[in-house]
């Protein structure tokens, strides 16, 4: 054996050099994934761009400099007659037609007082999402504990119910809304079915989600101890998903105004309907009223909701009844 390699070895690359090169490794994988995903999402645009074109009969990129051009042209005659339209002020151009009689569209409420025909509908709007949620809520509530695996055995229970919920959330509200229209006729009763039928479906995912990580050793506890199945829920796992249940339902109001609002534009009734009539008639002054009262009012319910959800989630007290 040769005297010069029998006491030596091949130097061992130390721990900086490993991690060094591993370091570039990930390096490169993450550039190499970045290309991947740019350049598929510029194949991508460019087909949408390209379909854009093809179905406007070659029009899209010869009428996109003007895209502008609508919002320069509709202006109402000044500032103040978006303050008049909110508060169905008179109008110093009001030349007996619709566009500028503003009071006309005053909602009485009790004896002098009444209520801005906006204000009203806005109203109207906010009770749609809300009770969609109430009542899309408690339906998912219902459905979450058949759907989640550590609670229900049946493989059969759990995949009706996940399906089910999965159906209910598979179209959009306004195409439910529109469906409904021709059953229940215009109004709001149209708007509530199909927004609380979409909720039901999301917030079902939502909460059946929210069961499943759960912690399972009170769960043992009240088996050990005797406890059916719906005494186990009541008492082991609903304390502990209340509160992210609450959160959920808080913000899916937040994204209901926004869905009742569209729905109004289709039948649904609601401000969304005055929206679509103000923007058809030209009546710029009173479309600019409705979409500040619209921006101030989704503003104020993400801070309220904000706010509660902040409150309820990190509360480890919030208990669900006594």
């Amino acid at each position: 054996m040769n005297s010069t390699t029998a006491g030596h070895h091949a130097p061992l690359p130390n721990d900086a050099s490993v991690v060094h090169r591993h370091y570039r490794s990930l390096v490169r994988t993450r550039r190499l994934y970045t290309i991947i995903a740019v350049g598929t999402l510029v194949v991508f645009l460019a087909a949408a761009l390209w379909f854009a074109d093809a179905s406007n009969a070659g029009r899209f990129f010869e009428r996109l400099p003007f895209f502008f051009d609508y919002f320069i042209h509709f202006q109402p005659k000044d500032p103040m007659e978006i303050f008049r339209a909110m508060f169905d002020l008179p109008s110093p151009y009001d030349d007996g037609s619709l566009k500028y009689n503003y009071p006309e569209g005053r909602v009485p409420l009790f004896g002098d007082f009444y209520l801005p025909e906006y204000f009203y509908q806005l109203l109207v709007t906010i009770n749609i999402a809300v009770l969609a949620t109430m009542t899309g809520a408690a339906l998912a509530f219902a459905l979450c504990f058949f759907a989640a695996s550590n609670l229900v055995g049946s493989s059969a229970v759990r995949f009706g119910v996940r399906r089910m919920l999965e159906l209910l959330r598979a179209f959009p509200e306004i195409v439910i809304a529109g469906f409904l229209v021709a059953i229940f006729s215009l109004g709001p009763l149209a708007a509530v079915v199909a927004v609380g039928v979409h909720t039901v479906g999301a917030l079902g995912k939502m909460f059946f989600e929210v069961v499943e990580n759960a912690d399972m050793k009170p769960d043992e506890g009240l088996r050990a101890a005797g406890a059916n199945w719906l005494e186990r829920v009541r008492y082991a796992i609903v304390p502990q998903v209340m509160p992210n249940f609450v959160s959920y339902a808080l913000l899916r109001t937040e994204i209901n105004v926004r869905a009742s609002t569209i729905i109004g534009a289709v039948g649904g009734g609601g401000i969304g309907e005055l929206f679509r009539l103000s923007i058809g008639q030209d009546h710029a002054a009173k479309t600019y009223a409705i979409i500040i009262l619209l921006f101030l009012t989704v503003i104020l319910i993400d801070w309220i909701s904000g706010y509660l959800r902040r409150k309820l989630v990190g509360n480890a007290a919030f208990q669900f009844g006594d």
